[in-house]
């Protein structure tokens, strides 16, 4: 089974698609899309590590020492 067949597109992808077929949006339009679209996901991601920081309990230190810190581990 090649890509193609295996891969089927949720009503989001599809919905996204049909907005990008428009040919009559000026590229500043496209570029304010994709910056909102991709403003979003920042937020998700920044209020999920919020959440998973607060359940650990973890510090403004904790995160300058991982930052600092070697954190891979040998197997």
């Amino acid at each position: 089974m090649n890509l193609r067949e295996s891969t089927k597109l949720t009503k989001p992808q599809l919905e996204l698609l049909a907005l990008f077929q428009r040919t009559d949006l000026p590229d500043e339009d496209w570029i304010e899309i994709r910056r909102m679209i991709t403003r979003f996901f920042a937020n998700r991601a920044s209020d999920r590590a919020d959440q998973v920081a607060e359940e650990k309990g973890w510090t403004d230190t904790d995160f300058e020492r991982m930052a600092r810190g070697h954190l891979r581990h040998t197997l």
